[in-house]
């Protein structure tokens, strides 16, 4: 790794994406998209704030947990001046994206869970949905795995929508 001396102020694409751990396209790609910005030199080249390098692992590890570009980029938005995140930013950020977290926790501790069961996808091919969805009774509640996404089962109604339980179809 080449070490960038550290009172500069400004890092090239290279240097940051070394630093960062983060490729050259992909901060390409999150400069087009309004995540980061870079001034141009007068031969053209891209030159970052040393504070690129917090935005950069703010928007990577907001990533990581699973939380869309387009509302990291709203969050970043919020910031004054295009300044860089604070501990208290994070911390507020964090706390508005608790419950679409818990969510995605549930939902996949649900497909730990169910993975090898029937999931009401509404395929019928496993020897356990006629049990769990007979008659693919969950398609008519729309399209989707049905037992499986949050959104479409939500928690508070599990036990009704998303039971493995056989259901009484047609009086049967």
């Amino acid at each position: 790794m080449t070490k960038v001396a550290w009172n500069a102020k400004e890092l090239t694409v290279g240097q940051l994406a070394e630093r960062s751990g983060v490729a050259v396209s992909a901060l390409h790609f999150y400069e087009a998209k309004g995540l980061i910005k870079s001034r141009r030199t007068a031969g053209n080249q891209r030159r970052y704030g040393r504070d690129s390098l917090r935005r950069v692992a703010f928007i990577r590890l907001a990533q990581r947990i699973g939380i869309p570009l387009k509302t990291i980029k709203d969050a970043l938005a919020e910031l004054p001046d295009q300044r860089t995140p604070t501990r208290d930013d994070w911390a507020r950020l964090s706390a508005a994206w608790r419950s679409e977290l818990d969510d995605r926790i549930l939902q996949l501790q649900r497909l730990r869970d169910d993975l090898t069961d029937c999931i009401g996808c509404g395929c019928l091919s496993l020897d356990r949905c006629p049990v769990a969805n007979p008659y693919d009774r969950l398609g008519d509640e729309g399209p989707g795995a049905r037992r499986i996404d949050t959104k479409l089962c939500p928690p508070e109604l599990a036990q009704v929508c998303c039971s493995a339980e056989p259901a009484a179809v047609g009086g049967q």
